[in-house]
C-alpha cells in the first residue's frame, strides 16, 4: 500500500520538526558542558596549571620530534 503525497510531506515535515527540537536541546547540553570545562580550567589555573601551556608544549615537543 502507497502512502499520499500529502502523508509523505506531513512525515517529513513531522520528522524536520522533531530534529530541529533535537539539535535545540543538543546545542543546551553543549553549552552546559562547554561552561563546566571552563569552571574546571579556572579552577586547574587558581591551582597554577596552565592547561593551555601544557597543550602548547606538547604540540611543539611533536613537531620536534618530527623534524
Amino acid at each position: 500500500m502507497e502512502t499520499s503525497k500529502d502523508e509523505q510531506i506531513g512525515f517529513h515535515k513531522g520528522a524536520l520538526a522533531t530534529l530541529a527540537k533535537e539539535r535545540e536541546e543538543m546545542a543546551k547540553i553543549l553549552q552546559i558542558v562547554e561552561q563546566l570545562m571552563k569552571m574546571h580550567i579556572t579552577a586547574l589555573k587558581d591551582l597554577g596549571i596552565d592547561l593551555e601551556a601544557e597543550a602548547k608544549a606538547k604540540q611543539k615537543e611533536k613537531i620536534e620530534d618530527k623534524v
